[in-house]
């Protein structure tokens, strides 16, 4: 089992930043890749991001490339968001997964990231 617990959400005016973090505990594995999801109202969720537990590869959605940054500290077993040059259309609920061979298994309960314009 795997506990990942979201923080760093807020309400945020367009340009602004945020950086999201996702701590997790419990037996974690080196052969996790942790992901970003996120869900607006009414919308289906919506991968972000996703990072390998060496950090070593990222990858990004188009619609935030350029934009937002993971990263990690496994030190810390904490995975993170930088989110910059927010738009309102970031509005949603953030969640962070952890799982292997591309099916995330495990997930936190999200973070709320308001974007006003």
């Amino acid at each position: 089992q795997v506990q990942l617990v979201e923080s760093g959400g807020g309400l945020v005016q367009a340009g602004g930043s945020l950086r999201l973090s996702c701590a997790a505990s419990g037996r974690t594995r080196s052969t996790y890749r942790t992901g970003w999801f996120r869900q607006a109202p009414g919308k289906e969720r919506e991968f972000v991001s996703h990072i390998t537990w060496s950090g070593g590869s990222t990858y990004y959605a188009d619609s935030v490339k350029g934009r937002f940054t993971i990263s990690r500290d496994n030190a810390k077993n904490t995975v993170y968001l930088q989110m910059n040059s927010l738009k309102p259309e970031d509005t949603a609920t953030y969640y962070c997964a952890v799982g292997t061979a591309g099916i995330y298994a495990y997930w936190g309960q999200g973070t709320q990231v308001t974007v006003s314009s």
